[in-house]
This record gives structure tokens, sequence and C-alpha cells, in this order.
């Protein structure tokens, strides 16, 4: 009952949405109707009326010179009718008188009158009833030109009625726009009705399957060592070690100890200055601690969205992470180099990077300490061989995804439900990681990024960072 109730709810939207769209499109012609139109209205419906009204007159003359000519032909058919029928009894009687003993007892002059005679009334007969066929035919002809004459005036006597009623532009308007453009707008609002639906099932049931039996991305093998994470919270404190530097946004600054030294960094690393403007490390608070043996703190947390966690992930040497950098909120690093070494990969030939848009990973090579933000926080899923399991595997929501060790294998498998993937609430494709590893996903999918990306802008924005693998 929820599912149909929810269906039904969806339909009538969208059937709301494709009337008020009908709606809309007949009103915008409409108004391009009146706005093409240069003469006054009421000038213009009295000369249509005058128009109308002269072809009604021709109309009606017509019929009438149909109506006399049939009338005429009715009684010249008349006319030959009678005239054939007493051609036809004159030689029959004739023809009586003239056989059998009366042409024996008759003179041979009279037989020969008589068979002349005979001879022109057979022939009268003969032509008047060729031109009694000849006016039947001649009247069907007219008959169906008087109907055709009477059809096209009954129209047009509505056509003059419907003028001389139309006294509302608004009106006049909606209706030649619907003659005009109608069955347009209806074929537009039929396409928006049922071109998505129809997009998303060939998509779901046809194109995903092909997709998800595809050879998965693989950036890596397993390192002997792996990257630990610490329990995501609300705040995180950090310690820096002495020699230690530390780059973060801004944002997410809440307390540091005053012995370490800070300045701003512009970009995270020049070797990628776009990447870092687009994912937001620009403008990052460097803090460095200079002092001999003191341990010194900094304490985290976002200060402008509630929902939002830290988690500290540390990537020893001989380790590294495959990272979206829009989830890197700070990095780690020791003194007196760039803050870490970022591998990139591309893979513009992957059919699973055309089905999720994203073509470039970024791999960081520890040793590193990574400062990542998650909404709800960040949770590491570790994936470990197990008895009876050939190939352990784990998937996650798309828009939870933060990054993963490169040994892991991963493509996009098809959402597990059609209705959820029908109704936009989970995207097409859910993330499958194989071997063995860690991947980082968010607790929560950001439900306000989730949401966004149904939209067309916000879309065009996730899009554009997917392909560039921030």
């Amino acid at each position: 009952m929820g599912a149909l109730a929810r269906f039904l709810s969806w339909s009538l939207q969208k059937l709301t949405f494709g009337l008020l769209l009908l709606a809309l499109g007949l009103t915008g012609f409409g108004l391009w109707l009146f706005l093409r139109d240069n003469v006054d209205f009421d000038l213009r419906r009295q000369d249509l009326i005058r128009a109308l009204t002269g072809e009604n007159r021709k109309l009606r003359e017509a019929l009438k010179d149909v109506q006399v000519r049939i009338d005429g032909m009715t009684a010249d058919a008349t006319r030959n009718e009678q005239r054939a029928a007493e051609a036809a009894r004159l030689a029959n009687e004739l023809d009586a008188l003239n056989s059998g003993l009366n042409r024996l007892t008759t003179s041979g002059d009279q037989v020969k009158l008589n068979d002349e005679r005979l001879a022109r009334l057979r022939l009268t007969e003969k032509e008047s009833r060729a031109q009694v066929a000849a006016l039947r035919e001649a009247l069907k002809r007219a008959q169906w030109e008087k109907d055709g004459l009477e059809i096209a005036l009954g129209k047009l006597d509505v056509q003059i009625q419907a003028a001389e009623r139309q006294k509302s532009k608004i009106m006049h308007y909606a209706l030649a726009a619907w003659e005009k453009f109608g069955r347009r707008v209806l074929i537009a609002v039929a396409v928006w009705f049922l071109a998505p639906p129809l997009g998303r099932m060939v998509a779901f049931f046809v194109v995903a399957p092909f997709i998800s039996s595809r050879a998965p991305v693989r950036l890596g093998t397993p390192a002997p060592v792996d990257v630990t994470v610490r329990g995501s919270d609300a705040s995180v404190d950090v310690v820096l070690e002495p020699g230690d530097v530390l780059w973060v946004k801004e944002k997410f600054l809440q307390a540091s100890d005053e012995g370490l030294l800070k300045r701003t960094r512009w970009l995270l690393d020049w070797s990628m200055p776009l990447t870092c403007l687009a994912a937001g490390l620009k403008e990052l608070i460097e803090m460095r601690n200079a002092a001999p043996e003191a341990k010194l703190r900094a304490t985290f947390s976002s200060q402008d969205d509630a929902h939002v966690e830290l988690a500290v992930v540390t990537v020893p040497a001989g380790a590294s992470l495959v990272l979206r950098p829009s989830y890197l909120a700070g990095l780690i690093g020791p003194l007196g180099r760039k803050a870490t070494a970022i591998r990139r990969h591309w893979r513009l030939f992957a059919l699973q990077s055309w089905a999720t848009g994203q073509f470039r990973y970024f791999e960081f090579v520890g040793p590193c300490t990574l400062l990542l933000a998650g909404s709800r926080g960040v949770r590491a899923e570790v994936l470990a061989a197990q008895p009876g399991l050939p190939v352990p595997g784990r998937r996650a929501n798309q828009d939870a995804t933060i990054g993963f060790t490169p040994g892991l294998a991963y493509r996009p498998v098809r959402a597990e439900t059609f209705w959820a993937y029908f109704r936009g609430q989970n995207p097409l494709f859910d993330d499958l990681f194989e071997g063995t590893g860690v991947f980082l996903c968010q607790q929560t999918s950001a439900k306000g990024e989730a949401a966004e990306q149904r939209k067309w802008m916000a879309s065009l924005r996730d899009g554009l960072l997917r392909v560039f693998g921030l």
C-alpha cells in the first residue's frame, strides 16, 4: 500500500505539472500571437464577420443556382420520361396494327409508311430515355454539389456565430493558440511525461547490468601496511610533533596552542592549482610546530555546518589512499617538504569512468596525516579475507564514498532497488569495492548534496567535479 500510495502521489505530481506546462505553453503561444497582430482586435473581428458574411452570401447564391438547375433538370427528366412513355405506347399500337394478318391485308405503301413511323417512334423513345439517363447523372452530380455547399454553408454559419460571440481577446487568442500549436504542446508534454520514466527503465534494466559486468578499476596493489582511522567526532584534537606542519581550511580551525607559528598558504599544492581551487584547498592556514621538544595541539570542528564531523586518517610510509580532495579539511606533513606526494591517475578509456563520470583519481602517498570531513562523520570499512569467500566485497552509496586504498578493485554496480532510483532517492550505481583493504565513506549521504545532485545546476557542478576526481 505504501509503494502504491507513493506511485499515485508521484503520478499526480507529474500530471499536475504536465497540465501546468500545457497551460503555460498555450499561454505563451497565445501571447506571441497577440503581440504579432498589429491590428485592433474589435476591428479585426468586424472585418472577419464581414468577410464570413460575404462568403456566406456567395455560398447561398451558389446553392440557389444549383437548386434552380436541379429543378430544371428534374422537370426535363420528367418530360423526357413522359415523351419516351408516349412514344413507346404509340409504337406498340402501331406495331400491333402493322403485324400478322393486318400486314397482309394492308397495301404495301401503307405498310412502308407504318414501318417508317414505327422507326421514328422507336428512335424518339431511345433518345428520350438516353436524355433521361444523362439528366439523372447530371442530377446526381448537382446533388453532390448541393450537399457540399450545404456542408460548407453550415461550417460558415458556425464560424459566423462563433465570431459574433467572440468578444473576449483572451478566449480568442487561447483558441487560436490551441488550433495552431495545441498538438505540438501536447507532444512536448507527453515527451516530458514519458521520456524520463522510459529512460530510467532502460538505464536500470539494460545499461546498468551491462556496465556492472565490466572489469573493475584497480589503481595499485595491496600495501604491506594499511591506513588507520581515528573515530570521527564533531571536534577532534590533533597533536603536532616538533617539526610537523599542518595545513587546514580556515572554517575548520576551532582552537590551537599559542606556540604554533601560523601563516597563510594560498594553495595546498602549486603543481595543481586548478584542482586546489575547485576543491576549496586555497587560503589555508599553515601551522608549524617550531618548538624543539614540545608537542602542541590544535582543535578542529566545522564552524558552519553542524552535521559535518571530522576524522583523522593516518597514512604510514608504504601506504597510500585514493581520496576525493573535496572531502579534505586539512593535512599534516613533515617540515621541509611540500604537503605530500599526490599521484594522479587518469582512466579515460574505462567504461566505468564514463558511467560514473569520474575520469581522474588522486592518490595521497604516505607518510602523512589527513583530516577528513564527512556528513555525520567518516566511517572506515575494512575488507579482509574470510573463509569460504573467494573475494571479499562491499558496496556503498556513491554519494557517500570518500576514498579507498588503491589495492581495492573499484567498479560501479547497479543500485539494489529500482523504485529508489526511479524516484531519484539513490543514484543509478553504487560503488563496489572488492579485495583486501580499506575504503572510507560518510556515515550518511549528505542530504543537501544528494538532493542538490538531482537539480540541474548542482548536477552540472558536481558532474564537472567528478570528471576531474574531486
